[in-house]
């Protein structure tokens, strides 16, 4: 038959939504406030209101006070009871800044509720930008309808170490991976007139000590890890703002590290949007504006002083600072507000449409979630069988991660009152009940335990076809977990289960990898992540066959910490959950140990075999690769294949180009990717381009990117360790400078179906 098109899921790097606003024809500005005009550019519009501001103006725009009246802060008037807030220059027609806890969703106020995404690596599984894009759009449409206009989102930090506690709201450890997913993430929230951050910058890939931990890097490896994440999430999505982090990185605080914000941020990318701080991260007035930061967030509440009041002040009127300098500042924060559409679409509080919001972020959860075991095809379920369902709170709803980015339900929390109710917590279960949604399903009896009693669990499901057993690690912004065994007596629950009915299925609602002793004696295993806010709905529509399992691990698994660059993270701890800290936090991390070669890179790098390996996930039928040919065309590194769904289901199917550079100590790495939905017996021919900005090496020494001359061996994988296909391209030496690094491909994966 001739080629058609096919059903795809979507391609990495789709064209970029416009973000910039438009208003009626009618308001085109006034000779009073010319900056109103929407046909002018954001740097126009910024420039005419600058002209214009006094120097006090300008000084309260490089601020924000905080939000809230957590832990007995006083909330500015005005606030809207969240993470940070500026008030209105009325007589300049600019609107008060109302900033929004986080990237899942409006995690603020927690009395009102919002609809909470699932966990970023969710997101990241799925390998698909437009489910990115949409859950982006989603809770930046719900923080405009609840009034904010900056929205504290898009964390891009690598997953360097499973434990660490902000794992949650990333995505994943392959710098490519994280920049797509979160560029577009960033441009949904903005499509929606709000401004999104990116976030924490940089190497914030630990919670200990994250207030004066130093994160030690060279300059290659920096640049072609967590800084080439950052540096293609930008391009991507171009983020308002930049939120410097805690920590010290080669022994520099970020928010007042020259290199990082002045050099590779503002000249190397040419990024033109602000920097702010986080909460609590500012510890200088003129040193940080001269390296590069431009607003203070909450400095009254969280640093020792205002060091952009009377301290920056002091230090332009003394010659330290430069006019100029505060002017840039205020530049920046205005450009981005134009920019956004912020003036020309103002927030307001207004009706959000919940269920329309829930099915965007069950979608996202069903499209993450990743089959890791399923022996003799126990899954999917058979609506005929009887099904014991244990542990895990599944009677009541699914966890969320805990901290800033913690969304509660409009219905509240399912679960109240566990430990910690205090911060990092609380603890917080969305009401989607994973119960409620299997006996919707079943035919057969259902019946549920707590797994408290674990005689009784076993009892239960010896007397079932089928147990599906809920696991659950909480996790949270501040601490990290000291190892990746499950909290409290879940692996015995586990052990206990499976003894009595071998037919057992686990469903992890967790932060990322953990220990599973069981693993060899379960039946099933379903990476459920943090679910959201539809999750028992999406893990029962996974679980019954009804969609079909198609997320792939945005991390490796390790077998456990031996494998990890560090096995220990010294005072690591989860207290309140009972695991008390590992000796002393350390003061400085040594990230050169495995420096660029993050994750998957590391494992083949040191020739570990993980338990699971990066882009692996199974599904319902069974892909088979054909024809792999390798090419060069039109400048670009491509490779075309032919993916065939041989079982006898629908399916989706995520075939992953990988690049191995040449020279000795060279690992692959991914360049690109394809998902691409097939009916039983169809097969899609499929070209991907490798993206470019992962073909060279930064060499720091000449301050240009390296394309090497040699042969460039391409591979297609199932995963990071599984491939079926196999060749290379020679390419000539090349190179780009610093400030002029390759440009991301525009399109691609491209694709068409034949019978």
């Amino acid at each position: 038959m001739a080629p058609h098109k096919t059903r795809i899921a979507s391609f990495i790097g789709m064209a970029l939504l416009a973000f910039g606003g438009t208003c009626s024809a009618a308001d085109t500005g006034s000779h009073a406030q010319p900056w109103m005009n929407p046909r002018l550019t954001p740097d126009q519009r910024a420039d005419l209101v600058l002209k214009a501001m006094t120097q006090d103006e300008k000084f309260r725009l490089i601020r924000v006070d905080f939000g809230d009246t957590e832990n007995g802060h006083v909330m500015a008037p005005g606030a809207l009871g969240s993470a940070g807030y500026g008030p209105a220059i009325a007589r300049l027609g600019l609107p008060a800044i109302q900033e929004s806890d986080a990237g899942l969703g409006v995690a603020k106020p927690h009395k009102l509720g919002a609809t909470a995404l699932p966990s970023g690596l969710a997101t990241a599984a799925s390998f698909d930008p437009a489910v990115a894009r949409a859950g982006g759009a989603m809770i930046g449409g719900e923080a405009h309808s609840r009034g904010f206009n900056v929205m504290l989102a898009g964390g891009a930090d690598l997953v360097r170490d499973p434990r660490n506690g902000r794992n949650f709201e990333y995505a994943g450890e392959d710098p490519l991976l994280a920049g797509v997913i979160v560029g577009n993430a960033i441009a949904g929230i903005q499509s929606r007139h709000v401004v999104s951050t990116i976030k924490h910058y940089a190497f914030n890939d630990l919670e200990t000590a994250r207030t004066t931990l130093s994160a030690d890097i060279g300059e290659p490896a920096a640049r072609e890890s967590d800084l080439l994440a950052f540096e293609i999430a930008i391009a991507t999505g171009h983020p308002g703002s930049v939120m410097c982090s805690y920590n010290r990185v080669n022994a520099v605080y970020a928010c007042e590290n020259d290199w990082l914000l002045n050099q590779v941020l503002k000249h190397d990318w040419h990024y033109p949007g602000f920097v702010m701080s986080d909460w609590g991260a500012v510890h200088s007035g003129a040193k940080a504006a001269l390296a590069g930061l431009d607003q203070e967030s909450a400095g009254e509440t969280f640093d020792k002083e205002v060091y952009f009041d009377q301290p920056l002040r002091a230090a332009v009127a003394s010659g330290e600072v430069p006019q100029s300098r505060i002017d840039d500042m205020a530049r920046r924060i205005l450009r981005s507000l134009f920019a956004a559409g912020v003036l020309d679409h103002p927030a307001t509080q207004s009706a959000i449409d919940f269920a329309a919001d829930r099915r965007v972020a069950q979608r996202a959860e069903e499209a993450g979630a990743v089959l890791l075991r399923n022996r003799d095809a126990l899954l999917p379920l058979s609506a005929a069988q009887s099904v014991a369902v244990i542990g895990g709170h599944a009677d009541k709803g699914v966890l969320t991660g805990g901290g800033s980015s913690a969304v509660q339900s409009p219905q509240g929390n399912a679960v109240p009152d566990l430990p910690p109710t205090a911060w990092p917590g609380p603890r917080i279960y969305q009401p989607s009940a994973p119960l409620a949604a299997i006996r919707q399903r079943a035919h057969g009896a259902v019946s549920y335990a707590s797994g408290e009693d674990i005689a009784a669990a076993a009892k239960l499901a010896a007397q079932a076809k089928v147990a599906v057993v809920f696991v659950e690690q909480w996790a949270a912004e501040s601490v990290d977990a000291p190892h990746l065994t499950l909290p409290g007596n879940q692996d015995a629950l586990v052990e206990a289960v499976a003894r009595a009915n071998p037919h057992t299925v686990v469903v992890l609602e967790n932060n990322g990898p953990v220990a599973m002793p069981w693993l060899a004696r379960v039946g099933a295993v379903l990476e459920a992540w943090y679910p959201g806010a539809a999750g028992g709905e999406a893990i029962a529509r996974l679980l019954y066959g009804e969609v079909d399992p198609s997320g792939r691990l945005p991390l490796t698994w390790p077998r456990d910490e031996s494998q990890l660059p560090r096995p220990q993270i010294p005072g690591a701890a989860l207290t309140s959950m009972g695991q008390p800290p590992q000796g002393q936090p350390a003061q400085d991390v040594d990230y050169n140990i495995e420096g660029a070669d993050v994750g998957y890179r590391w494992y083949q790098r040191k020739h570990l075999d993980p338990l699971f390996p990066f882009g692996y996930g199974l599904t319902y039928t069974h892909f088979d690769y054909s024809g792999f040919a390798p090419r060069m065309a039109n400048g670009k590194v491509t490779a075309s294949f032919t993916v065939t769904n041989r079982g006898a289901r629908a399916g989706v199917d995520v075939p992953q180009l990988y690049v191995t550079l040449p020279g000795p100590d060279e690992v692959r790495r991914l360049a690109g990717w394809c998902r691409v939905d097939l009916k039983p017996g169809q097969s899609a021919h499929l070209t991907v381009t490798a993206d470019p900005r992962l073909l060279v090496d930064f060499d720091s020494k000449n301050r240009h990117w390296q394309q090497a001359a040699g042969d460039y061996r391409l591979q297609l994988g199932h995963s990071a360790t599984s491939f079926q296909g196999d060749g290379k391209v020679t390419l000539a030496a090349a190179s780009w400078a610093a400030d002029a690094s390759p440009a991301g491909v525009p399109q691609p994966c491209t694709a068409s179906v034949t019978r």
